[in-house]
């Protein structure tokens, strides 16, 4: 284990993984290394540092509690001090207000961003899109993008701020945690919480994606409520790492810390991928989105997007989320005398989406898989007219049909995005994306028509008693 190289571009083979979700885990990777009986021994196996990570306040209540223990040959505090990342990444926000973003009520698309053709690793690939709230007042979330084609070097990046939610759309990745290393395919999601240290190689070479970031709470799964105990995303499927470690001297290794959004950087002579064992609850995460088991409509109307929440981060108002990750799966829709495709809305929530591959059903054209839509609260959106039409042109006897080949989601807020002026500014922003929804016509006759509206008649007939 601590013999195999740490760049990791070449694997082809996954990892050992945990599974669960939100389960106490402990992991190995020498037999004996951890402590029996308690965390922090006067002397650990093998001269072993302990050293815990906590990721809620230590009074939080049993349930919320969340913390690991990590037991390493050098502890983490064993760095110089931090400084300043020169030259400074200027495309990353922590805070939003006036002086870093502006608000917009305007429908928002992008189509997808070129790779750079100079050495872009993730750090330097990602960027800030929109968001709300401040990563110092703890309270809030920033969506941002990547686009890399170079692994980290001789680096490992801290997210101080808090919790990522990687979608990755082009581009495998594997990343080394101090909890062990993850294999995360597009088409699968990965979650790296506040505070812990990775790296990310790309084995494919060019990669992008999309990533969430809450600030002070952490990704839970959703209440089930009247759909029962089964369904949705099944905490078995979501997997954790095995311990893996490294034993090497590294000189002028970097540690990069993002800190209210800025990036700092301190240097060791050591990798932070030292932990030899490992236990607790506080960990990286990733999930396969095919496994996820959707719910529908069977019979009349289409269902509200919360149906197909995968993960939530909660506010402090019950029922209303920080940040919901949502994902519109292959799917089968069968309602009768209805319009299967999302229906036009305003929505007090702001939804920022993306495609990973195929077609969205609510847009024929247009919004194409690495590219992005922001629809603001109570902006007005929905189906496109090409969309719309040729809904209508199949009539009532639409039959069953399946949605195939497609992964789309959503990053979903009560609180009001800010947009950063890079991608205001974006060769990519799709100016025109209004004109999707221009050619919408009246379809209104006061004369009546044959597109009845109502529930299907149902035929009554009458039973004659004794």
């Amino acid at each position: 284990m601590s013999e195999q190289p740490q760049n990791a571009a070449a694997a082809t083979e996954e990892p050992e993984y945990q599974s669960g979700f939100g389960n106490h885990f402990s992991s190995e990777a020498r037999p004996g290394a951890l402590p029996r009986g308690q965390n922090s021994p006067l002397i650990c196996p093998f001269g072993l540092y302990a050293e815990q990570i906590s990721g809620t306040s230590f009074t939080a209540p049993r349930k919320h509690n969340q913390r690991s223990w990590f037991y390493r040959i050098k502890p983490s505090v064993t760095h110089k001090p931090f400084d300043r990342r020169v030259p400074r990444h200027n495309r990353l926000v922590g805070e939003f207000d006036r002086s870093t973003s502006s608000a917009t009520p305007t429908q928002l698309r992008w189509r997808p961003a070129d790779v750079p053709d100079s050495p872009v690793d993730f750090v330097d690939g990602l960027y800030t899109v929109c968001g709300a709230g401040s990563a110092f007042l703890r309270h809030g979330y920033a969506i941002h993008m990547y686009a890399a084609n170079k692994s980290m070097d001789n680096c490992a990046f801290c997210n101080a701020d808090g919790d990522f939610l990687i979608v990755p759309q082009q581009g495998r990745l594997w990343i080394t945690t101090e909890c062990g290393r993850l294999f995360v395919s597009p088409g699968e999601i990965v979650v790296l919480p506040q505070g812990l240290r990775f790296l990310v190689d790309l084995p494919d070479g060019p990669s992008r994606g999309y990533v969430a970031e809450v600030f002070g709470v952490h990704f839970q799964l959703p209440d089930l409520g009247p759909i029962g105990a089964n369904g949705l995303a099944a905490p078995r499927d979501f997997l954790v790492p095995t311990a893996w470690f490294e034993e090497k001297f590294h000189p002028g290794y970097t540690i990069v810390q993002k800190f209210g959004g800025d990036l700092f950087v301190a240097e060791q002579d050591f990798s932070p991928f030292n932990v030899v064992a490992w236990h607790g609850n506080y960990v990286p995460y990733k999930y396969d989105l095919n496994k996820f088991c959707p719910f529908n409509t069977v019979l009349i109307d289409h269902g509200d997007p919360s149906i197909n929440t995968v993960l939530t981060a909660p506010s402090d108002k019950p029922g209303i989320a920080l940040l919901d990750f949502v994902i519109f799966p292959p799917r089968w829709l069968v309602s009768e005398h209805t319009f299967r495709p999302p229906y036009y809305h305003r929505n007090c929530m702001s939804e920022f989406m993306g495609l990973i591959y195929g077609v969205y059903d609510a847009k024929a054209d247009g919004f194409l898989p690495g590219g992005a839509s922001l629809h603001s609260c109570m902006t007005p959106h929905g189906p496109d007219t090409k969309t719309f039409e040729a809904t209508i042109a199949h009539g009532k006897g639409a039959d069953p049909f399946r949605i195939k080949d497609t992964m789309a989601f959503m990053f979903e807020s009560y609180l009001i995005p800010r947009v950063c002026p890079w991608v205001l500014d974006s060769p990519y922003l799709d100016c025109d994306y209004y004109q999707c929804w221009i050619g919408l016509k009246s379809h209104f006759s006061s004369e009546g028509s044959d597109r009845t509206g109502g529930a299907p008649q149902v035929e009554i007939m009458a039973v004659k008693g004794d």
